[in-house]
């Protein structure tokens, strides 16, 4: 399924659809192309054209139009890139849910890393042209390899050697990594304090910016508000990764 969907945007979203499948038995075609807009929630738009649809149901339509026909492998090229945030998650779980009913292979293409994380049982990292690595997402995520995926996955903090050992840490590489999460916020001890510079708003968790002897780190806070700019707070990094 490519970016501009390919799709008769005059026709009706059932007619494109259909138009995959043989006309030798009418009856199969009609159920196959019926159930597959099941699938992808599009059954009540099968009389609209595609002309009067949005990005999202359009998107919906491609994908339907390419699996319709006993697909065995589908390629997604950055599937989300036309849909808005809300429905770009009921998306997502919708290709993940007829993927598993369907038991079609899904090849995803996406610069959002969210999506990997979320679709995938098998994740591939390339930079470049370069394989970097492949797994499972959760081993991926908690066991990069290079320090390119531990950013592009989980936007790492990552610290010279000389900047790690100014906050305390002691390593042997050139790089300390960590992810935002790993670090834990405690306001009552006293060694390791850091200056909350600034604190960012991102929904259910603040993101803060913390600085030590000239380093600057980030962490994630759950308890919204618990923390204020100019408040100083212990930060204990439970986990790091050497580079």
């Amino acid at each position: 399924v490519t970016q501009d969907f390919s799709l008769n945007i005059y026709a009706k979203v059932y007619d494109n659809i259909a138009s995959q499948l043989s006309n030798t038995d009418l009856k199969t075609k009609a159920e196959k192309t019926l159930a597959i807009m099941e699938h992808l929630r599009i059954l009540p738009l099968q009389n609209k054209k595609i002309i009067e649809l949005s990005g999202g149901e359009q998107q919906r339509v491609a994908i339907a139009k390419a699996m319709v026909a006993d697909t065995k492998v589908l390629l997604l090229d950055e599937p989300f890139s036309q849909v808005d945030a809300l429905l770009k998650n009921q998306l997502r779980a919708d290709i993940k849910r007829a993927a598993a009913e369907t038991g079609v292979t899904v090849i995803l293409v996406s610069h959002d890393p969210a999506d990997g994380l979320f679709l995938a049982d098998q994740l591939l990292i390339l930079r470049n042209g370069e394989l970097l690595q492949t797994g499972k997402p959760s081993e991926i995520y908690q066991h990069p390899k290079h320090i390119y995926t531990a950013q592009i996955l989980g936007n790492a903090v990552v610290l010279s050697r000389g900047d790690a050992e100014k906050i305390g840490l002691k390593t042997f590489s050139g790089n300390v990594v960590f992810y935002p999460e790993w670090a834990e916020i405690n306001s009552n001890w006293s060694s390791r304090r850091f200056e909350v510079k600034d604190v960012y708003y991102k929904g259910f968790y603040d993101e803060l910016l913390l600085e030590r002897n000239g380093v600057t780190v980030r962490a994630l806070q759950l308890n919204r508000g618990e923390h204020k700019k100019n408040d100083h707070v212990q930060l204990n990094i439970s986990r790091f990764l050497e580079f």
